[in-house]
């Protein structure tokens, strides 16, 4: 998986690879997908959510710019992939979900795999984690038509924040770099994610 989808596509960061390498990726989706859970596409994970595929995750972290002495807050735990993922990459992440069916299962596997510096909360993203505030970057793994204020505004000075933007079926995956009040935009790739809702769900 990681040297035909990640590495022959251009990711080059080391402790990416290495991440991606170290992560079991067939713990996180439903048994009933394990045979497909390292084939260069999405799976679905339940309550109309997916896992994204493999490139996708390898390319957001390396985006990121770890080094990893970082706080990340993560927007949509999902299955606790890309959470995994983060964990080896960065000091610490906060990781908030809205549905709790995900939240409970994602919490149970990141559990079972020792995963000792993840922080999980059920919650409305659209408002972050504030009380953590500020990161040094901010990754959100469903999306916004915008990114909200309130997700920016905790966002470090020097600070990175990865995401898709925009309606569905017509969205760019962007890099935010926070210089004191002026937010700069990099337009990354079209990409294909599931919107972001707000609210909290038992779904």
């Amino acid at each position: 998986m990681v040297r035909t989808q990640i590495a022959a596509r251009g990711v080059r960061d080391k402790r990416v690879l290495d991440a991606m390498r170290k992560v079991p990726r067939h713990r996180f989706v439903p048994v009933s997908c394990s045979s497909e859970a390292y084939e260069d596409f999405p799976l679905p994970i339940g309550s109309g959510q997916t896992i994204s595929q493999p490139y996708i995750v390898a390319f957001m972290a390396e985006m990121l710019r770890l080094n990893g002495s970082e706080r990340v807050l993560e927007i949509g735990t999902g299955s606790g992939y890309g959470t995994a993922v983060l964990s080896l990459l960065a000091k610490e992440v906060f990781s908030v979900e809205r549905i709790a069916a995900l939240f409970e299962r994602a919490r149970e596997v990141l559990e079972a795999l020792k995963v000792e510096n993840v922080h999980l909360r059920l919650a409305d993203g659209f408002f972050g984690w504030a009380e953590e505030a500020p990161f040094e970057t901010i990754i959100l793994s469903a999306a916004p038509f915008d990114i909200p204020n309130a997700i920016v505004n905790q966002l470090a000075d020097g600070g990175r924040l990865v995401a898709p933007v925009g309606s569905l079926g017509a969205q760019t995956l962007v890099r935010i770099t926070r210089r004191g009040a002026h937010f700069d935009t990099e337009a990354l790739l079209d990409v294909a994610f599931v919107p972001m809702r707000p609210g909290v769900s038992e779904l």
